[in-house]
């Protein structure tokens, strides 16, 4: 068989397949703006404890409801936001850096979520909801994610400049515009929503390597806000797609398949990327 018949025949054959390439392509666009942004708030790890602190939430959503949708995703958010608020209230009482307070909080949520689980007798479940399946992105959960997907785009268009000028001036925003806390609050509600509705095909601890791998990559191609978002989704989709192959082909779970690839887009970015990529930076002056 031609090697081009291997990369299109599994979404051609299943429809399991399908669903998840389509959740996953979307899920990568939406999710590029907010890693870059992530990326230049110096806010990477926020993501990392966020996924981390919506596995309670899910683990009681799935608990009480099963494999449902809307009980995960209420359950997830409601978590994750309530650990982002959490966070920001332990900062603002006792000037804790909000970092420090989500590091604290992030592993004492992963241990709920895994107890929860564990009390519920669903710890074959357990891998599921950490690392993902493409088996679980039926149709409901799919159109979850397009709407999601979609609001998310929607969002960040309208945000953007505000979101952009709270980025890299937040005086200057404080002087012409009150939109600074309504933007930083929206666009942390987008990154909880993005990676709630993502963990069920990417996996909770998995989702957070698609948001944040393709962005960190890209800032090795590119210096301009605009082209870093595409390839970050250009280089997302790519994940997502040679990545389903791999869990296809070789029987892997999906998510880590798929952050794996993203991992090997990185590390060739770290190489070859034109913005001080290894190969491209200059040599090192010589003592004569």
């Amino acid at each position: 068989m031609h090697l081009t018949a291997h990369l299109w025949l599994p979404f051609q054959d299943f429809v399991f397949m399908r669903r998840a390439l389509i959740g996953g392509l979307v899920l990568a666009c939406s999710t590029a703006p907010l890693g870059v942004f992530l990326i230049l708030r110096r806010m990477s790890l926020i993501g990392d404890a966020v996924a981390h602190g919506i596995l309670p939430g899910a683990a009681l959503g799935f608990w009480f409801a099963g494999l449902s949708l809307p009980a995960l995703t209420l359950g997830g958010l409601g978590a994750g936001l309530s650990m982002a608020g959490l966070a920001a209230w332990v900062t603002r009482r006792t000037g804790l850096r909000e970092d420090a307070s989500l590091a604290a909080i992030y592993p004492i949520s992963l241990a709920a979520g895994v107890l929860i689980l564990g009390i519920a007798g669903k710890r074959l479940d357990l891998l599921h909801l950490l690392f993902g399946s493409a088996l679980a992105v039926d149709e409901t959960t799919l159109t979850g994610m397009l709407w999601v997907s979609g609001f998310s785009l929607i969002a960040m268009a309208l945000i953007y400049k505000p979101l952009l000028l709270d980025t890299l001036d937040p005086l200057f925003l404080q002087t012409v515009s009150r939109l600074g806390p309504l933007a930083h609050g929206l666009f942390l509600t987008l990154v909880v929503l993005n990676l709630v509705i993502g963990f069920q095909a990417i996996g909770a601890l998995m989702v957070v390597g698609l948001m944040m791998l393709p962005a960190i990559a890209s800032r090795f191609w590119s210096r301009r806000l605009p082209v870093l978002i595409a390839i970050s989704a250009v280089l997302g989709c790519l994940s997502v797609w040679l990545g389903l192959l791999l869990s296809f082909y070789y029987s892997l779970p999906s998510g880590p398949a798929i952050v794996l690839v993203a991992g090997v887009g990185y590390a060739l970015s770290v190489v070859f990327g034109p913005v001080h990529g290894l190969l491209r930076r200059p040599p090192l002056p010589t003592s004569s």
